[in-house]
């Protein structure tokens, strides 16, 4: 029996699913739309359609065409045809099995005809379900039990993990996902063959593997699944700082090693901070804001030292690792200054300066909310008065940046005079004279806010007479 929360969206499929049938073909709906669908994970509108068919590529396209409102073919080779109707994207993939060679980035496809055989090759037994669109009725297809599986909350293979592993080994990293994201306790044998054959992730290309990684981070709890890839040794391979992390001591929060404490601001970075902010982002600088701590713990003498070697450290070893993956431009730089920039508010604890409110926004730059959403996550202490304390310090600090932003428009800091007017005053030419002048005006806003006009270029004045001065020259 079918639930009746199916009945939305069978009735959506409905004109798709009469056009196969008057063809002779049967189509399924299958994978995470049916997953979710049996445990009401995802509410009718939200998800995209995938099917799977024995039509073949050409046949999927007749039967599309005159009710998509787009199809597209860069899939066509894999068996997959997309198609667009109203808001809704459709996948429909003719049945097929995908296997990696040992020396290859790219799965070898063949098609099959039989919806067992497809099944069978998908990666785990809570996808490995379909639903019969084009039968008499609605019926679902689960020959692996997928459904009890979902329900016990386990996490196995259709087949062998072995063969599933070696079909596409990105699986053992998606198995990571799966845990975090349905609570799923993974059965021993998957364990010991992610364990085993973890160095097959070596063929799939880092493109594939950081948008996995994407999706595990950006789970409501992903703790469980990045433990799991360190337990397993997974993360040596895409992300051996991870497991460079574990056991090794945090000289902040010395009860816990650095893993578990990352973990934990991984987990403390949740959409519920207001403002508008990148969510994966500051999940991802969360993950490796301490990646220079086991680089850094020769310089633990000093905090201030510490400080310094760990933010620099740790934002380059990130910087390293992201153009690794193959992150964007935009999310390399976002994420590195992120861990470059984290540390930055506990080196006021002597209090909050309206000058160290406007360098610490002038650091943060656009990524001011990130920041502070990552600072208020780093806070990991069991201890209920240091944390309380943090908070309140942060919540202070906040408090200070809404009042300066309202007098001087923090978030645009610049020198109140621009290179033009500048040269101008000084009688100068562009050239190396005119960069000394602007980044002094700077450190004059930074340090004092705004002055006016005939104050600012008194302060100008004497800068260039010192300038010129026979000392300074000398």
């Amino acid at each position: 029996m079918i639930p009746e929360r199916f009945a939305p969206a069978l009735a959506e499929l409905q004109p798709l699913t009469d056009r196969f049938r008057a063809a002779g073909k049967r189509l399924y709906l299958v994978g995470g739309t049916v997953r979710d669908l049996l445990i009401n994970k995802v509410a009718d509108g939200e998800q995209d359609f995938d099917a799977t068919t024995d039509a073949l590529p050409a046949e999927i396209k007749a039967c599309l065409q005159g009710w998509a409102d787009a199809i597209w073919t860069q899939g066509e080779k894999f068996g997959t045809i997309g198609a667009k109707k109203g808001d809704r994207i459709y996948e429909i993939t003719t049945h097929r099995a995908e296997v990696y060679h040992d020396d290859s980035r790219k799965p070898e496809v063949t098609f099959s005809t039989e919806i067992d055989s497809d099944l069978s090759r998908r990666d785990f037994t809570v996808n490995a379900m379909a639903l019969e669109l084009t039968s008499d009725a609605p019926t679902l297809v689960d020959p692996f039990g997928g459904a009890v599986d979902l329900a016990a909350k386990v996490l196995r293979t259709p087949l062998s993990p072995e063969i599933s592993f070696g079909d596409d080994p990105l699986r053992m990293l998606r198995a990571a996902r799966f845990i975090a994201g349905y609570q799923l306790q993974p059965v021993p044998e998957l364990v010991e063959a992610v364990s085993a054959m973890r160095a097959r992730l070596q063929i799939v290309s880092p493109e594939r593997i950081s948008a996995e990684l994407d999706k595990l981070i950006t789970v409501d709890h992903p703790a469980a699944g990045l433990f799991f890839l360190v337990d397993t040794g997974l993360a040596d391979e895409f992300l051996p700082e991870l497991s460079g992390m574990r056991l090794e001591q945090d000289p902040i929060h010395r009860h816990k090693d650095v893993l578990t404490h990352t973990i934990a601001v991984v987990e403390n970075v949740t959409r519920d901070f207001p403002g508008e902010w990148d969510f994966r982002r500051t999940r991802l600088a969360a993950l490796m804001h301490d990646v220079g701590k086991p680089r850094t713990r020769g310089y633990l003498k000093g905090k201030g030292v510490t400080f310094y070697h760990h933010e620099v450290v740790g934002a380059r070893m990130t910087r390293t690792r992201l153009q690794a993956l193959r992150y964007s431009n935009d999310d390399v730089d976002a994420i590195t200054e992120l861990v470059h920039l984290h540390l930055r508010f506990h080196g006021y604890e002597a209090g909050w300066t309206d000058s160290a409110v406007r360098r610490y926004v002038n650091d943060a730059g656009p990524l001011l909310t990130e920041l502070n959403v990552l600072t208020r996550c780093d806070c990991t202490t069991r201890n209920e008065k240091k944390a309380q304390m943090l908070s309140r310090r942060m919540d202070d600090l906040e408090e200070r940046i809404a009042v300066l932003a309202a007098q001087e428009e923090l978030k645009a800091i610049r020198p109140e005079m621009d290179g033009g007017a500048v040269m101008a005053h000084l009688g100068l030419k562009p050239g190396p004279q005119v960069g000394k002048a602007m980044k002094f005006l700077l450190e004059v806003r930074l340090e004092d806010g705004l002055l006016g006009d005939d104050a600012v270029r008194a302060r100008l004045d004497d800068w260039w007479h010192a300038e010129q001065s026979p000392e300074h020259q000398e």
